[in-house]
């Protein structure tokens, strides 16, 4: 997997990582900053109270978005991954530590618990879930490995960070031209 390549051009981008790596946070900056749509992932899969959409809708809803010029999708949903890398020119990989991305979950947790965040669909307020905490737990030993096969041939730019800090510094510097 590349690391930091050159920037050509950015205008289909997936942010990827584990739950609390601050996708959402990085697909906002990075979509105002640049003026390109954002879409997120958990708004297309899930509906009010906690519901699951069915993967024939989820697939339709991310066809439409997949068919348009630019658009940042912030979200893993690993069943779609290999259709995602198909369309996209950018994959940004936030390949953190589980004892950030845990952090980062409680404190999302705990700071909006009982009401939905601007980032899922109204009707699902964050809540404690105990099978949620061992995904993110267990997100670097289960998921990653996928993730780094998935991303193994992928001809476009793949950014790789370990690091908030890292990611910005990249991302910012190289795209402020």
């Amino acid at each position: 997997m590349r690391n930091y390549p050159e920037i050509i051009e950015m205008k289909r981008i997936l942010i990827i990582g584990c739950c609390g790596a601050g996708k959402t946070t990085l697909a906002l900056e990075l979509g105002d900053r640049f003026g390109i749509p954002v879409h997120h992932l958990d708004q297309l899969w899930w509906l009010p109270g906690w519901t699951e959409d069915s993967p024939e809708n989820f697939d339709a809803k991310l066809a439409e978005i997949l068919k348009e010029d630019q658009w940042i999708l912030d979200g893993n949903y690993n069943r779609t991954l290999p259709e995602r890398l198909k369309y996209a020119d950018t994959v940004i990989f936030l390949d953190y530590s589980r004892l950030r991305c845990m952090y980062q979950v409680l404190k999302r947790t705990f700071r909006f618990h009982g009401t939905a965040r601007a980032d899922m669909v109204p009707g699902c307020p964050e809540r404690f879930d105990r099978e949620f905490l061992r995904y993110v737990w267990n997100y670097n030993r289960d998921m990653r490995p996928r993730v780094e096969n998935a991303l193994q041939d992928f001809p476009g730019n793949v950014f790789r960070f370990k690091s908030p800090r890292k990611a910005g510094a990249c991302l910012f510097r190289q795209n402020s031209r």
